[in-house]
């Protein structure tokens, strides 16, 4: 067989080139381990118990050691077993592949420590203030030692920090996923037309029209927000907006007060509702559901604590 491209592929007996990568010519570390311990104990079978495997298992992995190398590394005798000359020298190689590797693995274990030591949230407004409180409240039972931030904002706010780098794990309300992020979709929503109790749709005794619903300046959410965009596309465009807020909170506020019809999460208006603050109006001919999301750059998969609590969002 010849050998091309400065060794690295070699004719297989198809005639087609096969890699040959230094993995394929190399023992890999549970091999290099095993003899090390052959050197330090004297006793390939000492050695076996050592690392946790039987004798036979450890004789075979030598064997295998030794045809991959093409030298005898062991000499085995009923006192024991004794390393060759060649077999002191491999040892000596091993010996510094074993400690780089530990080397290696130090910082890989550096690196995850780091990352498992904080978490970056971003979060549409609704899902910051009536879901993650809860969420997190768990996840810190968990992993007490995680510091969380909490950026809130719209859902495209929330879409640009994840891109830009700054959060690790997003959730966002809107009709569709934003470009270039993954999702899954952690739980459904639905959204209520909601009036003061002096506004005249509070006396009405018929459901509201999709159409006069479009038709009526609204008390809304920012361009942007999850919210307004389920609302836009459900109604097939919004009226000129009668105020416009930056937050689910201050919209409820300002139907509380009195200054207008709002749409707003179920999620929000529990206590509102049930207080008669505000009052629920039904519509005779739109839906008004949504899913909600979390989301994360695509081709990365959130790991660490930003997955436990992905996992959280869906056990609660």
């Amino acid at each position: 067989m010849g050998v091309s491209a400065e060794g690295s592929t070699e004719a297989g007996r198809s005639g087609e080139p096969v890699a040959v990568g230094i993995a394929h010519r190399v023992p890999d570390l549970g091999a290099l381990e095993l003899l090390l311990a052959v050197a330090r104990l004297g006793s390939l079978g000492r050695a076996a118990r050592e690392l946790g495997i039987t004798q036979p298992a450890a004789s075979s992995r030598i064997r295998s050691m030794e045809r991959q190398l093409g030298v005898a590394l062991v000499d085995r005798s009923p006192r024991g077993s004794r390393l060759t000359d060649a077999g002191v020298l491999v040892t000596d190689w091993a010996r510094r592949v074993v400690e780089a590797a530990e080397a290696f693995d130090a910082g890989a274990q550096a690196l995850r420590d780091r990352r498992d030591s904080r978490l970056r949230v971003a979060a549409s407004m609704t899902i910051a203030e009536y879901l993650l409180p809860g969420w997190l409240l768990a996840l810190r039972a968990q992993r007490p030692d995680t510091a969380v931030s909490l950026l809130a904002g719209n859902s495209t706010a929330v879409a640009e920090r994840l891109l830009a780098g700054e959060a690790d794990l997003g959730f966002v309300e809107g009709l569709s996923v934003p470009p270039a992020l993954d999702s899954t979709v952690i739980a459904h929503d639905r959204l209520i037309v909601v009036t003061a109790p002096g506004h005249p749709w509070a006396r009405r005794r018929a459901p509201l029209a999709g159409a006069e619903l479009a038709a009526t300046p609204l008390i809304l959410r920012e361009e942007g927000s999850g919210t307004r965009q389920v609302l836009d596309a459900a109604l097939g465009g919004l009226a000129r907006p009668l105020i416009e807020l930056s937050s689910t909170t201050a919209v409820k506020a300002a139907a509380v007060s009195g200054a207008g019809p709002a749409v707003l999460s179920e999620l929000a208006l529990g206590e509102e509702l049930s207080t008669h603050r505000l009052v629920s109006i039904p519509l005779s001919d739109v839906q008004l559901r949504r899913a909600l999301r979390a989301v994360w750059p695509t081709g990365h998969r959130p790991t660490g604590p930003a997955r436990e609590l992905l996992s959280l969002t869906r056990g609660l």
